[in-house]
């Protein structure tokens, strides 16, 4: 699904996506609102998602969108790259962030990403994240205990998925089968109720696992 209060811009997004064999357009929306509603009705597996748009943001439409079930996974696409905006939309449950100048291709690549189950993030959008809690930008309160909920182990390849290590990576750091990081990931995961590697990161940072300097290549 598409959403975007530019009509010209909902189109271009729509005609990329549909020309491909693997994906099919479902809905689009111009506004929070709609897109809520929209998604009730048609259900879509993954949904492109503006931010600013007129009436409700989509912001708010992304939290309440992917608080429906089954959740829809999000994708906010937008010209602002302001650090507000990316740790808000991450924490209101997007699964990626990409700005409006993104080449078609890797807007594909990282709409399959994301309906894949993991999250994408792009660089740019890294760095400030990161610069953000380098500066003292303030998350919200994280939850007490929560890393408690975790093996050493699966802390360990938190750590790794925080520090940018894709499950191949972690594997070879660790000296353990792919698969057995694809476990440990997935059973940290539904510990800590996260929906992907993105919200695992934030968590990482939130609760100080790990640290700005030094913890992600700029």
């Amino acid at each position: 699904m598409v959403v975007d209060d530019q009509a010209v811009v909902r189109a271009g997004f729509a005609a990329i996506v549909d020309a491909e064999p693997d994906m099919t357009v479902v809905g689009e929306a111009g506004d929070g609102t709609s897109a809520v509603e929209l998604a009730g009705r048609v259900a879509p597996d993954l949904v492109l998602m503006d931010i600013r748009m007129p009436g409700m943001d989509g912001l708010t439409a992304t939290r309440l969108i992917t608080a429906l079930e089954p959740g829809p996974r999000v994708l906010v696409l937008t010209t602002f790259d302001l650090d507000a905006h990316v740790y808000e939309a991450l924490r209101a449950g997007a699964s990626g962030f990409l700005l409006k100048d993104t080449h078609p291709e890797d807007l594909l690549t990282a709409l399959r990403v994301v309906a894949s189950g993991e999250g994408i993030l792009a660089p740019v959008v890294t760095r400030r994240l990161i610069d953000a809690f380098a500066q003292g930008a303030p998350p919200p309160p994280a939850v007490t205990g929560v890393l408690g909920r975790l093996t050493p182990r699966e802390r360990e390849v938190l750590l790794h998925i925080a520090s940018g290590l894709a499950n191949a990576e972690i594997a070879a750091t660790l000296g353990v089968a792919t698969g057995t990081v694809k476990t440990h990931v997935n059973a940290l995961l539904t510990k800590l109720g996260l929906r992907d590697r993105v919200q695992a990161t934030i968590l990482a940072y939130e609760t100080g696992l790990i640290r700005p300097r030094g913890a992600l290549p700029g």
